[in-house]
């Protein structure tokens, strides 16, 4: 049952997801042709520094959610959804709003010291104001996904991708002839306004659905200390990984420059591989992200009743299909590259890229899926940890090779990470379960 239930919820975010991938590929398309190769890059350097402000918004709340909704009700005590829910987002709101305090007024400073000039304050800030309404709608998609309507996210997050490409079109027409700055504000601000639309979505959605839980008394120190004790650790953890993550983002402009190139010409460089290629080679993970999301409660319901020779196996099963889908996906982007850059951004340059990261693909979209087996299993302090390495070592790779190797340098930083990650999480899995991934044999 547990199986057919998560068949069905895969399907329907798997569905939505490539639907919204679809579109927003298209809208990335459109906007690579309107802003240039350097405006993309700017555009991924922003957002990397915006990624560390929403990491601290969401602070581990939606992983957090998810757990704590999957104990209680695997132990049948409905009656705590209110509860927990309210906690949550009382947590969600002091993280949210502190987090776009400290992006709005140190937007200056951070785009001068970080980024390396002024022009992006302007985006920094309006990213800033959309950060509250991320970290509520991260905790209302943590509980959907624990009640098993993931449905409801998925309509919303269709919905909000729709508005976010239509006031994103707009912009760049009010912005059309303006400076990079500027024209990178226009498309950070419509994201923006999407995001603050979805978390009143989010709100609604909620408000309707929690009528079919009874309220029943709560211990409120129990439950708000179970909270903190798992919310605390992730976000922590989440902030290491992040600002390392941020940091050596920065870094590569930065060695890209120092190998030879100018500014312009680094930031074209770093755009057509992180705002472009990537984006083609990670456009199925929706279905292994899916799986990852759905395996959280599925995982701790079974843990939780002991059913140990059932989680194993489900783990297996599903670690094994993702491999097989993830071999056929990275064959089939190897072999079309040159077709692909083509007919996506009519860059060969593109294409390149596309092909040398297309081996990478099984170790992204199953290390994707391992992730979320070691979460839904009580694991995620160590994926995590294993996370805040890779990023450490990303960032000191990124020092020592880019001004030397340039874009090579950069592209052998990206596949070590990668190996480094997939092998810890991998190993920490089997000692977890004893489940294999490649069909060697049965374990006794």
């Amino acid at each position: 049952m547990a199986l057919e239930k998560l068949g069905r919820n895969t399907a329907v975010l798997t569905v939505s997801a490539l639907v919204m991938r679809l579109t927003g590929m298209l809208w990335q398309v459109w906007l690579a042709g309107q802003i240039g190769a350097a405006g993309i890059g700017l555009f991924q350097l922003v957002m990397s520094v915006g990624f560390l402000f929403v990491t601290v918004a969401v602070s581990g709340i939606r992983f957090t959610v998810t757990r704590l909704l999957s104990e209680e009700l695997g132990l049948g005590r409905e009656g705590s959804v209110d509860a927990v829910v309210g906690r949550a987002g009382v947590y969600a709101l002091v993280f949210g709003f502190l987090a776009m305090a400290g992006l709005y007024f140190g937007a200056e400073q951070i785009a001068r010291s970080w980024i390396g000039g002024g022009r992006t304050v302007l985006s920094l800030r309006l990213l800033a104001l959309g950060l509250p309404a991320g970290g509520v709608s991260s905790l209302l998609g943590g509980y959907f996904t624990a009640v098993g309507r993931v449905w409801k996210t998925a309509t919303e997050q269709f919905v909000e991708q729709l508005v976010r490409m239509v006031l994103s079109a707009a912009a760049l027409r009010w912005a059309a002839g303006r400076e990079l700055g500027l024209v990178c504000a226009a498309v950070v601000g419509a994201g923006t306004a999407a995001d603050i639309a979805g978390g009143l979505a989010m709100l609604t959605l909620f408000a309707f659905d929690r009528r079919r839980y009874a309220r029943s008394p709560v211990r409120g120190g129990a439950l708000t200390a179970r909270m903190l004790k798992l919310a605390f650790p992730l976000a922590l953890s989440a902030y290491a990984r992040s600002a390392l993550g941020t940091f050596r983002q920065m870094l590569v402009p930065r060695g890209l420059r120092l190998s030879g190139l100018d500014g312009e010409a680094a930031l074209a460089g770093y755009g057509v591989i992180n705002g472009m290629a990537m984006p083609v080679l990670t456009f199925l993970t929706c279905l292994p992200a899916a799986v990852a999301e759905l395996l959280v409660p599925e995982l701790t319901a079974l843990q939780v009743r002991g059913e140990t020779a059932r989680l194993r196996a489900t783990a297996e099963r599903l670690l094994r299909l993702t491999l097989g889908f993830s071999l056929a996906a990275g064959a089939f982007f190897f072999v079309t590259a040159d077709a692909l850059g083509a007919l996506i951004y009519r860059s060969a340059e593109s294409a390149k890229y596309i092909r040398l990261f297309a081996p990478m693909v099984p170790l992204i979209y199953t290390d994707i899926v391992t992730d979320g087996c070691l979460k839904g299993l009580g694991q995620m302090m160590r994926s995590m940890a294993y996370n805040v390495a890779e990023a450490a070592l990303g960032l000191v790779l990124v020092w020592l090779l880019l001004p030397g190797w340039g874009l090579a340098g950069y592209s052998f930083v990206l596949y070590v990470c990668e190996v480094f990650n997939f092998v810890l999480s991998l190993h920490r899995l089997r000692v977890v379960t004893g489940c294999r991934v490649l069909p060697l044999g049965r374990d006794k």
